[in-house]
């Protein structure tokens, strides 16, 4: 449930995408797991500029509440509208459907210092 060709963040979100444009952010298979029936999905609008490890917005499920963190700084391209009718995309689909946002890196090499499948496979092993 880790697919090979992404990258990953120790917080348990994904990045699509080799950052010479914009990089599609998800939360994982194991995140979306772990939090349950997702009911709500707060995003930030597009043009909005982040820092990597700035919070993007929150998850809200029938467990908690948690924060979703930018895993490269740039500016978000776009978000996915589909998740304010249908959050439960998350759940169903959390590498395809269920995106969150799409960022314009700062810095096309950004995405290098992330984590591999195999690194993020330890991760969640622990």
């Amino acid at each position: 449930m880790i697919p090979e060709d992404l990258r990953y963040t120790a917080e348990h979100e994904w990045v699509a995408g080799d950052g010479t444009g914009s990089v599609r952010v998800g939360i994982t298979h194991f995140a979306q797991d772990a939090l349950g029936d997702i009911v709500y999905v707060q995003l930030p609008e597009a043009g909005a500029v982040v820092a990597a490890g700035d919070s993007l917005g929150e998850i809200e499920s029938t467990k908690s509440v948690s924060e979703i963190y930018a895993p490269v700084a740039g500016t978000v391209a776009s978000r996915n509208e589909a998740l304010g009718d249908t959050p439960e995309l998350i759940n169903t689909d959390p590498y395809g459907e269920g995106w969150l946002v799409e960022i314009t890196p700062n810095d096309p090499t950004a995405t290098d210092g992330l984590l591999t499948a195999g690194a993020y496979q330890k991760i969640t092993e622990g």
